[in-house]
């Protein structure tokens, strides 16, 4: 990894939740470069290699993906070429200049049957395209062999774009009653909590500089909130704490009551006991979190 002045931070995917909240904590960590659909259209693969190889950054940061899972089961082309060509092209490009490559995955590599948190280890089996699609991209990037961080995160919400937080404070002023799965289990992770942490990382390895810090860290790592919930007890936490007019009543229902395209993991808990002693960060309570968000918006 290059380790000359000014560093460049190439963030792709800036219009989306962490993308939006990335080019705000990596401030200071170099001269970042966020571009957005309208500067870098991640369809076009040579569009992409001619943006690293003219920018030469130092990192690339990609939290730019194919997100809408039910829509990917007939978008099966587009959730390949964002989620696993374009990492892999993003790592050839790296690896070329001399950079390291930090992305995202999820928790639907797993299929969800274990009956514990997820550790980088376990066997993945994901269940849906879009699943399918990121594991891709978690294999291309790995395939090339150049430095590259990969935070596998689950269940993300934010102040902006479309989440579950957003829906279930829409739905709360047009609906008394809601009905929500209630047996499938994750973390629901704030988008600002992604970015704090990989803030954290990306400094420690800026700053003890050089491709060895990168390359004894390279791998998968899990980035989540602490804690687990089910849907539905996402839905009553945010009813609880948010500033709605009128709370709905939450009825939790079993996820084959509610059919959707793509299939859903019962269980998308992550252990992140790895990053934690990896790099000596905390991951916080996924309620606490919640507050701090919901704070964030009253605020704005």
């Amino acid at each position: 990894m290059t380790t000359s002045e000014p560093r460049t931070i190439l963030l792709t995917g800036v219009n989306g939740q962490v993308g939006f909240e990335l080019a705000r904590s990596l401030q200071g960590l170099g001269r970042v470069v966020a571009l957005g659909r309208n500067e870098l259209d991640l369809s076009d693969l040579d569009q992409v290699r001619r943006v690293v190889r003219d920018l030469k950054p130092t990192l690339i940061v990609n939290p730019a993906a194919h997100t809408a899972v039910d829509k990917a089961e007939s978008d099966v082309d587009n959730a390949m070429r964002l989620n696993a060509e374009v990492p892999g092209v993003l790592a050839e490009e790296a690896k070329r200049q001399g950079a390291a490559l930090v992305h995202y995955s999820t928790d639907y590599v797993f299929d969800g049957t274990k009956d514990g948190a997820y550790v980088e280890q376990d066997a993945v089996n994901p269940q849906n395209v879009y699943g399918r699609s990121k594991l891709a991209g978690e294999q291309a990037i790995a395939e090339v062999g150049g430095a590259h961080m990969v935070f596998r995160t689950s269940w993300v919400y934010g102040g902006r774009g479309k989440n579950f937080l957003l829906t279930m404070l829409r739905l709360a002023a047009e609906r008394p009653e809601l009905r929500i799965v209630g047996d499938q289990y994750g973390a629901p992770t704030w988008s600002k909590t992604i970015a704090t942490l990989t803030a954290h990382v990306i400094a420690q390895g800026l700053g003890r500089g050089g491709a060895d810090w990168w390359q004894q860290n390279t791998g998968v790592y899990h980035l989540t909130a602490s804690g687990s919930t089910s849907w539905a007890g996402f839905a009553d936490a945010i009813f609880e704490l948010a500033p709605v007019a009128s709370r709905p009543r939450v009825i939790s229902i079993p996820a084959s009551d509610y059919p959707v395209p793509a299939k859903r993991p019962p269980n998308s808990r992550l252990s992140c006991d790895k990053l934690a002693e990896t790099f000596g960060i905390g991951v916080p309570n996924w309620l606490d979190s919640l507050k701090l968000c919901l704070a964030d918006r009253t605020n704005e």
